[in-house]
């Protein structure tokens, strides 16, 4: 006899409810008013789209922002690159000396107050004499994101069943070629999660940035937060609203790619 499933109880539907307005409410109202056409970001005087035209229009802010996506798209990929890297060491490597030091040196900024990592990031830079801008910054974001990618990848891994690739080495590959044709298409839905992770988390980013960067190389969240000191301009509206629909397409697009992974790498695996 089959267990009829669980339904929601009023107390559980209210409750959901009311998590799902504390975390998105505020999105909402934060879109919706960054159509208003007053200047006053508290009154409402029509939809218009004429703070998007000011951001446009926005030099500095342009700047920022295309400074910040640039930051995030190299730091993601180096940080997905090295995270993948030291998690596959972590799950496939045999027991080496120092593997709980590099762990936990690896897993270190998960728990590490930003303050305290960009600061020691910026003294390091004093102390090789780097100048500071894009490099500097994205060095420092690599450094934060790669250790949520070797999380990511490292849970997959954990996860897979290990006779695949011995299978496939039993068949003549190597552990390299087995790697590369059997496990690599099985974790690329783990991959696609730590870049997507790693570009939101750069993205977003405004401690570790303002101790690393330089004249000329400000991000967005630099920007906005020099901006929202002296008030908050409806403008800014617009720019947040943007900044949430490029990370809406980027999670539809990471999706979609680890999805289509994942079905070919299902489909291969019994051949």
């Amino acid at each position: 006899m089959t267990r009829a499933p669980d339904k929601l109880s009023r107390f559980n539907t209210v409750s959901l409810a009311l998590g799902f307005a504390f975390l998105y409410l505020p999105i909402v109202i934060l879109v919706i008013y960054s159509f208003n056409a007053s200047r006053l970001v508290t009154v409402w005087g029509g939809w218009s789209l004429r703070w998007y035209t000011e951001f446009f229009n926005d030099r500095a802010m342009l700047d920022a922002a295309l400074m910040s996506l640039r930051v995030a798209a190299v730091s993601a990929t180096m940080a997905t690159l090295l995270g993948t890297l030291a998690a596959v060491a972590l799950s496939r490597g045999e027991r080496f000396k120092g593997r709980t030091l590099f762990s936990g040196m690896l897993y270190a900024p998960l728990v590490m107050p930003e303050v305290i990592t960009g600061l020691s990031l910026l003294l390091l830079f004093v102390a090789l004499n780097a100048e500071r801008g894009f490099w500097t910054v994205t060095i420092a974001h690599t450094t934060l994101t790669m250790c949520f990618v070797a999380v990511v990848v490292q849970s997959r891994l954990g996860s897979l069943d290990r006779s695949l690739e011995e299978a496939a080495m039993d068949l003549g590959c190597d552990p390299v070629r087995a790697f590369v044709a059997v496990t690599l298409p099985l974790i690329v839905p783990a991959i696609a999660a730590g870049w997507m992770l790693a570009f939101t988390l750069s993205l977003d980013d405004l401690v570790i940035a303002s101790f690393t960067t330089g004249p000329g190389s400000a991000t967005l969240p630099i920007r906005i937060y020099s901006e929202v000191r002296l008030g908050v301009k409806p403008e800014i509206n617009a720019i947040c609203t943007l900044v949430i629909g490029l990370i809406a397409v980027v999670i539809v697009v990471a999706s979609l790619v680890a999805k289509l992974s994942s079905w070919r790498g299902e489909s291969a695996a019994p051949l």
